[in-house]
């Protein structure tokens, strides 16, 4: 470098972030910057002035990250945030939609009190007490109970929008009115995660921070540049130590361009890759034959289908995939020691994506890495998730009625079998939530709670989802924006952001465990879930004693320190909760690797590739190949989450919006000159579900059979990416989770100039 540059380096260095943002002011290079980058000096000054109280929080969305927050605090208000330093996970730092979460509570669009829509959908909101809202819904409640003899007619729709352990609550609410009718299952990971519980027995996955001892990295089916930007550090330092990464994906993404070596798989055909790996592991004798033999069931299976249905050349043909490189990459994977997988919830939401994870793990297993710190195949784990789940665990009122089983109500003793009849909640696939709602019936689903979930921003079919909430004859919706879930209620009801209350978050990725303070008092009348529950039991209580059995407790600390106990306290190494005031805590591990006992849960008390368990649930014994949806249209539409947004949360903040202004359709160059498309033209994109109209921006980062459009809410726009995504099963996840996932990726349609 030059004596000119090495000054003028040096110069730049030494600026302030004030005399920087001057410098671009000047070049009138700030026009996109949002406006609240601005307060970063003074964030930084105030931080060390007198009266600035600091609160532990901790990130409650549903994200690998669960960021441990340190959040300061000045007359009340919150000045800013940032990561926890005493976390080697967060490690001080939070991604972009954790700097934006002050913004989120003082927000102007938020939700401030709660409000009645006078026709459905009309957009004629007005304001009315928590007294005459908890009245209108109460009434509605004990005449279903009237009617229909049972509270089944009462429905929740409740998943991932705050993980919060308390918020467990919402599910002890319902419990507490009587039995009810409840959405099951999960549209994120169900596959995998059934898929992982055939071969191990349970799904547990190594410490993320143990990834630095790979030799060899492979992320298959997912970005975490985008959605796990903590993790990212440990890849990298992998790669200062001479690991290599490999990442397989139908899109380049950014995490891909971050590899070593990039690999584009025809969407759906993991499994066949995998399994032509694993057919060259075992052709050249790879394999490990120690933990094949002394603590795997069914290798011999394996190897017998590999040799009689599986070659190499197959396995190019059916991904797209060089035999040549299908040969590097098993090669370099099954020498390299250790090596480690990592499995992208993504790949797993097809109508094969079961099979193809299983056929991952089979990889991971041939080569002895499960089981080795620095291997692995990552999926999740829920190993640090075992509280009391006290405010979840209630009592149905003395003689509710509920589900049988059979078609009909049946009265809480039964005469002809001379016993107590048994009961339970009504259980339905929450990934067919429209379809349920309009077939349901004796009694149908009348009134319909939202909580922690926008259905119409993530769920199926959203045709059907109109006509299926026009037939309801209640929605009550707790949120905090007047998103399209809310503007399809009749009564929205406003609750608090994680700064306002008290409660504890684990990660399903990491092994730390956060407090989460209340660090400022309740914006405008927002209340918690765990609030509105015990208001919800006295209004319920005052017109009907014994109607509800919710503790009338709204202290959100109360319901926070009846959630640990000792299993807990020794995992973490802490005698009380209170030891996370002073900052996150790592669970005690004897090994970082998951299995490093090799004593799996499986019937056998072995990694099974054969599973008698998964063939009992009507799969393959094997980890075979399974054949991915067939095409219904010209173009696979791919809706996968965008980088500075999560489901329909963060985009509509208006810090947020400068980084995503608006939708966008994705299309290879090469696709749309046969279709006569240029870049930035408005286009209309259409399938059997539905349609979107949008402007298309040309990348080679897709293949030529590929649209991409990524899942947002952008506030004032009318886009939704599920107007083209079916309600349509993926192969697994009944076992473990109560219903089968979604095959999100498997939708197919075609694009046209508008």
């Amino acid at each position: 470098m030059d004596g000119k540059k090495k000054q003028r380096l040096e110069d730049v260095c030494s600026l302030s972030r004030r005399e920087i943002l001057k410098g671009l002011a000047a070049a009138g290079a700030l026009a996109s910057i949002p406006a609240g980058l601005f307060k970063a000096e003074a964030w930084e000054r105030t931080r060390y002035q007198s009266g600035l109280k600091t609160f532990r929080n901790a990130c409650p969305r549903n994200c690998y990250d669960t960021c441990s927050i340190v959040t300061y605090v000045k007359d009340g208000a919150i000045e800013f945030v940032e990561g926890a330093k005493e976390s080697t996970f967060t490690d001080g730092a939070l991604c972009v939609k954790g700097f934006s979460y002050p913004r989120r509570v003082y927000s102007p669009d938020r939700i401030k009190y709660p409000m009645i829509q006078d026709k459905r959908g009309s957009g004629n909101w007005r304001r009315i007490s928590w007294d005459e809202a908890l009245d209108i819904i109460s009434d509605k409640i004990l005449e279903m109970k009237q009617k229909d003899g049972s509270l089944l007619g009462m429905a929740l729709d409740k998943y991932s929008g705050n993980f919060g352990i308390t918020h467990y609550g919402v599910e002890g609410m319902f419990s507490s009115l009587g039995y009810t009718t409840r959405f099951v299952g999960t549209p994120c990971w169900p596959a995998g995660i059934d898929a992982q519980n055939f071969d191990m027995g349970n799904m547990w996955c190594n410490d993320p921070e143990d990834m630095v001892k790979a030799k060899y990295i492979i992320v298959w089916g997912g970005n975490p540049a985008w959605n796990s930007v903590h993790t990212m550090k440990f890849i990298y330092e992998a790669q200062a130590r001479g690991a290599k990464l490999v990442v397989i994906d139908p899109i380049l993404t950014q995490t891909a361009a971050k590899a070593d070596t990039y690999i584009r798989v025809k969407t759906g055909q993991d499994g066949a890759l995998a399994l032509g790996m694993a057919k060259h592991i075992v052709e050249k004798e790879l394999y490990d034959k120690e933990f094949v033999t002394k603590y795997a069931k069914g290798f011999k299976e394996f190897k017998a289908y590999l040799d009689k249905h599986v070659t190499v050349k197959w396995a190019a043909a059916e991904t797209g995939v060089s035999e040549k490189i299908i040969r590097q990459i098993a090669d370099e994977y099954a020498k390299a020691d250790p090596a480690t997988i990592w499995i992208g919830y993504g790949m797993q939401r097809h109508t094969n994506g079961g099979a193809s994870v299983r056929s991952i793990d089979a990889l991971a297993a041939l080569t002895g890495n499960i089981g080795k710190e620095g291997g692995g195949a990552r999926y999740g784990h829920l190993s640090t998730w075992g509280f009391n789940y006290n405010a979840m665990v209630q009592k149905q009122p003395e003689g509710s009625v509920g589900y049988t089983g059979k078609d009909k109500i049946k009265s809480e003793f039964d005469q002809t079998a001379g016993e107590t009849q048994s009961y339970s909640d009504r259980t339905i696939n929450i990934n067919k939530i429209a379809e349920s709602i309009l077939t349901t019936d004796e009694p149908p689903i009348r009134l319909l709670w939202v909580a922690c979930k926008n259905p119409f921003a993530q769920d199926f079919d959203r045709n059907k989802m109109k006509k299926a909430f026009a037939k309801l004859e209640m929605v009550v919706t707790v949120d905090q924006f007047f998103n399209e879930t809310v503007q399809n209620s009749d009564i929205v009801l406003p609750c608090t952001t994680l700064f306002e209350e008290n409660t504890v978050n684990v990660s399903y990725w990491h092994y730390w465990m956060s407090l989460n303070e209340k660090a400022i008092e309740n914006q405008y009348e927002a209340k918690s879930d765990l609030e509105i529950a015990a208001l919800l039991s006295a209004k319920m209580n005052a017109k009907v004693a014994g109607s509800c059995t919710f503790p009338q407790i709204t202290d959100t600390k109360v319901w926070m320190e009846k959630e640990f106990n000792d299993g807990i306290y020794k995992y973490f190494g802490i005698k009380s909760w209170e030891e996370l005031r002073n900052g996150p805590k790592k669970a005690i591990l004897t090994s970082t690797a998951s299995w490093s006992d090799k004593k799996f849960g499986t019937p056998s008390g072995k990694y099974e590739f054969m599973s008698d368990l998964a063939k009992e649930y009507g799969h393959k014994a094997l980890p075979e190949y399974k054949e991915r949806r067939k095409p219904y249209g010209k173009f696979r539409i791919l809706t996968p989450h965008t980088q500075f947004g999560l489901h329909s949360q963060f985009n509509n903040i208006d810090y947020m919006e400068d980084f995503n202004k608006g939708p966008l359709v994705y299309m290879n160059p090469t696709a749309a000159k046969s279709k006569g498309i240029k870049d930035g033209d408005t286009v209309k994109v259409s399938n059997k579900t539905g349609a979107v109209t949008l402007k298309v921006n040309l990348t080679e980062n897709i293949a030529p059979d590929v649209l991409l459009m990524y899942e947002a809410w952008f506030k004032g726009k009318d886009f939704n990416v599920q107007e083209l995504v079916d309600d349509t099963s993926s192969d697994m996840g009944t076992f473990k989770t109560g219903a089968p996932g979604v095959a999100i990726h498997d939708q197919f349609g075609d694009i046209v100039k508008a």
